[in-house]
């Protein structure tokens, strides 16, 4: 796995790389214009700080890097800053004080599929999410393939997308296809929206 980490403080970096010595990772940039530059990553670390490292900038790095999995590390939890990282284009939110056991933890999340929020923020763009469900309903219900709707069922459990592929005996880069089209479909900009429509019934069953 190929990882960034963009911060500006040295002593975090250091810390950073401590955490994720291990065999499986390597660290292939550690400031902005070397992301920018460099080829493929797995996986940001991304340490905001206010005036130095913008929403802006990290909408501009997933834009980048499209694949990328973003973790966000933030001073305080406020449920609106949280969701507009989330919108940037992050996977992920911890606390900057948060210890090397949870960061590890929720960079596997991450990395496996999974989004890594605190519950109650999770929650708040559940609701969100139903609500603009509902109002797109009355003017938008798309048609799905049967194997469209059977990735659907998997990301209402909460499946990774190795899980699905699992599930369904079908490539991983098959079900991050079926997904992307999903959301094109849906017209909604991450895994989250979707399966939270998917789950609140947002469409009505196709007639076959």
């Amino acid at each position: 796995m190929r990882i960034v980490f963009l911060d500006f403080e040295p002593i975090r970096i250091a810390g950073l790389r401590e955490i994720f010595a291990q065999p499986d990772f390597e660290v292939a940039a550690t400031d902005w214009p070397m992301a920018f530059r460099e080829g493929s990553f797995d996986m940001a670390v991304v340490v905001l700080r206010e005036h130095v490292f913008s929403l802006a900038l990290l909408a501009r790095l997933r834009s980048r890097h499209p694949g990328l999995k973003i973790l966000v590390m933030g001073s305080g939890s406020e449920p609106e800053r949280i969701l507009e990282a989330l919108t940037a284009g992050a996977k992920g939110w911890l606390e900057d004080t948060a210890s090397p056991h949870h960061v590890k933890q929720a960079a596997f999340e991450v990395l496996g599929g999974s989004v890594w929020v605190p519950r109650r923020v999770l929650s708040t763009f559940v609701d969100r999410t139903i609500d603009g469900a509902k109002a797109r309903h009355k003017r938008h219900s798309p048609h799905f393939t049967e194997r469209e709707e059977a990735v659907l069922q998997q990301l209402v459990l909460a499946r990774s997308n190795r899980e699905i592929a699992h599930a369904l005996s079908i490539r991983e880069q098959t079900v991050k296809s079926y997904i992307a089209r999903l959301m094109r479909k849906v017209g909604v900009g991450n895994r989250i929206a979707l399966s939270v429509q998917a789950a609140s019934g947002a469409w009505g069953t196709d007639e076959r």
